[in-house]
């Protein structure tokens, strides 16, 4: 057996996973807005993806040369190389954005720049300007005494070239504006002739207006900056002190982090650029040339004056017949076991069951893990009632997931001012688990009640994302959500669990076992299969297992939207590993793990990917689905996935995520809009008349 285990970079995989959301925006197949829409993704991703993960590669560059030699790479050539790619990939974003303005020019939508507006479209932004946005513009002179001139993390600027006008034009300034995005529309519509739509980015606007924000200055030209800072919050893991007060305190330091990209653009004259680097103490590799406009997750808010016939066509959430016609939605998971499929389903009873649970007189106790949840959450609110009815109410808040510390760390001082009980972050540690657990009294005994997902408990997210949820009333599985519950609650250790897979318990273990089950049965020269459906694959152990696997003659199947670390297809060392990604109209965000077991499929659902963070510094829980109908659902979706050739990527040892086509005459198969179609035929499922959508 070939001991090679190769490995793709991380970063680089990353940078590679937010290609095929290009390729959507690039897809005429797909509606204009929703294009649209993709750009915004990507640029959003990509903000996240500096902040946090070239910030922190970036970080290591200071270290000492001892300890750089340490690392198992070279920090700068990665960064090279991730710059390379980038670099790339924003060209064809720029060439998309260009392209995608022709067409909505063709539906009448036109972006104007400066040059272009009419003397009567002048008139209105300059009317615009002084009643609706001078009133929040601050501008400011470089250097000059006492001016406030700190570029905000992810703020948009005006830098603006100036020369006096009392002086013969001796005297030269740079002066800073801000855009008041946070307060205004990005885009703002201007009169325009019958049949036309004009449309102007709210930085156009500033720019007619800078002559009247610098009134004794002629303006030379002005050109848009943005500065994104580091967004680690640096906080240790200690045993000790006010984590929730040292997160509180790191938060307003996230807004003035170090640099680690500033963006500027390209048209802007070389001595300003360096004007600017030295009054803002940026090295070199801060600097990257992007547009003339910058925060392109703006293209959300885009206006739409056609309405929907440039929008994906709707598919409404399907509601589940047993909850929807019952008054009591513990008298049906009470019964028997039962499994949702957001967001093509309706995340309303994960809500409702809570709700419920707050007016029942029965209920005595809920648990539950709080990972990200929506700002006006309505699973925090039935919490905040159940406390305030008097049950107990036990919340685990992980206030450490980043960039909803904040909400997070709202919502669990409302949930505490209403007597609940919330105990913050482990150290050492993320709670990523969800679920949740009612104890309701019946007939003078205890009956538990569980829910256990693998998406979030946010119902704005559930609408978009892809996920599963199983509603269960079984005891063992109860005992061992509880056993999950007492070990947060009391940092309890050496339950043995015998149905959850959970993390840093036993997941990691029976991950192996599983796997190294499957190879086994090769090996004797039986069927032997293992499918993984997840975010991201990372975990070097799991992926040399899977590597041992594909070399004892296992087919393994992977459905990895995110980061991929394993090179599938090398010869000698992968040969049976095909691996395929998803990216449609909806987030594929779901954890599934499926093992042949001599044609005994065993099917684990789970919050957890295959990556070191989730095995080795998370609470991961992962669940079995026993029922073989519950089963059956989930494995008619995954299927679907396997046959979809519209939407489908082929991940390659390069990385390329090409499309997988059909044959000619060939069935088409679009995984998620066929999902919906498939779940609205299903007898529990009471569907709206079901919407034709092509799928091609």
């Amino acid at each position: 057996m070939k001991e090679n285990y190769p490995l793709y970079d991380r970063e680089l995989s990353w940078v590679s996973f937010n290609g095929p959301v290009l390729q959507e925006a690039a897809d005429e197949r797909v509606p204009l807005y929703e294009r649209l829409k993709f750009l915004a993704i990507y640029s959003s991703n990509l903000d996240e993806f500096f902040r946090v993960r070239v910030a922190g590669i970036r970080s290591l560059m200071s270290l000492g040369k001892k300890k750089r030699e340490k690392l198992t790479f070279d920090p700068a050539e990665l960064l090279s190389e991730l710059y390379r790619r980038v670099n790339h990939q924003q060209e064809e974003f720029g060439r998309i954005f260009q392209e995608l303005l022709g067409k909505l020019q063709e539906h009448g939508v036109v972006l104007l720049r400066e040059d272009d507006v009419t003397e009567q479209q002048l008139r209105y932004v300059r009317s615009y300007f002084r009643e609706n946005v001078r009133p929040f513009i601050d501008p400011v002179l470089l250097g000059e005494k006492g001016s406030d001139d700190f570029l905000r993390n992810r703020a948009l600027y005006l830098m603006v070239q100036l020369r006096g006008l009392g002086d013969g034009g001796k005297s030269e300034a740079v002066g800073c504006v801000s855009i008041p995005t946070e307060r205004l529309p990005r885009f703002v519509a201007l009169p325009a002739e019958e049949g036309v739509y004009a449309v102007m980015f709210l930085d156009d606007i500033i720019r007619l207006n800078c002559d009247t924000v610098f009134e004794d200055w002629e303006v030379r030209g002005a050109w848009g900056v943005k500065l994104n800072r580091d967004a680690d919050l640096h906080i240790e893991d200690e045993f000790s002190g006010d984590l929730v007060k040292k997160i509180s305190q790191a938060l307003a330091k996230r807004e003035t982090g170090v640099p680690a990209r500033f963006l500027y653009d390209p048209s802007m004259p070389a001595a300003l650029l360096r004007d600017l680097r030295r009054h803002y103490g940026l090295q070199k590799e801060d600097l990257f040339p992007g547009g003339r406009y910058h925060n392109f997750h703006d293209l959300f808010s885009f206006p739409n004056p056609v309405g929907d016939a440039l929008r994906d066509r709707d598919l409404p959430a399907l509601r589940y017949g047993p909850f929807a016609g019952s008054d009591s939605m513990f008298d049906v998971v009470r019964d028997r076991d039962h499994i949702l499929h957001f967001p093509y389903m309706s995340f309303d009873p994960v809500v409702r069951f809570l709700e419920e649970a707050a007016h029942d007189d029965g209920v005595e106790e809920i648990s539950i893990t709080l990972y990200r949840i929506a700002s006006h959450s309505a699973i925090a609110r039935a919490l905040i009632d159940a406390a305030m009815q008097g049950k107990q109410v036990h919340v685990f808040m992980e206030i450490k997931a980043r960039f909803d510390e904040e909400s997070n760390i709202y919502w669990s001082e409302r949930l505490t001012e209403a007597g609940a009980k919330v105990t913050y972050s482990i150290p050492g540690l993320k709670v990523h688990a969800k679920m949740y657990r009612i104890v309701r009294r019946e007939a003078e005994k205890k009956r538990e009640y569980v829910y256990l997902g693998t998406g979030n408990f946010n119902e704005k997210t559930a609408g978009l994302y892809c996920d599963h949820g199983l509603f269960s009333a079984r005891k063992s599985l109860a005992r061992e959500v509880s056993a999950v519950f007492d070990i947060l609650a009391k940092r309890r250790v050496g339950y043995e669990f015998s149905e959850l897979l959970v993390a840093q318990f036993n997941m990691r273990g029976e991950m192996n076992r599983l796997i190294d089950r499957e190879i086994a049965h090769a090996k004797e020269g039986k069927p032997a299969a293992i499918l993984m459906k997840m975010n991201s694959l990372e975990d070097p152990k799991i992926i040399r297992r899977l590597y041992r696997a594909s070399q004892s003659g296992v087919d393994v199947t992977l459905i990895v939207r995110g980061i991929c670390c394993l090179l599938p297809g090398v010869e000698d060392v992968s040969d049976r590993i095909r691996a395929r990604s998803i990216v449609d109209r909806y987030l594929e965000h779901a954890r599934v793990y499926i093992f042949h077991n001599e044609g005994k499929e065993e099917m684990y659902l789970a919050s957890a990917d295959m990556m070191r963070r989730n095995l080795n510094r998370r609470i991961e829980v992962g669940f079995p689905l026993q029922d073989a109908g519950l089963a059956a659902e989930v494995r008619a979706i995954i299927d679907l996935q396997l046959r979809d050739n519209v939407k489908a990527r082929l991940m390659d040892a390069k990385q390329q995520n090409s499309y997988l086509s059909g044959e000619e005459g060939r069935e088409v198969v679009r995984a998620q809009v066929d999902t919906w179609h498939y779940l609205a035929t299903l007898p529990d499922v009471e569907s709206p008349e079901a919407p034709i959508v092509p799928q091609d």
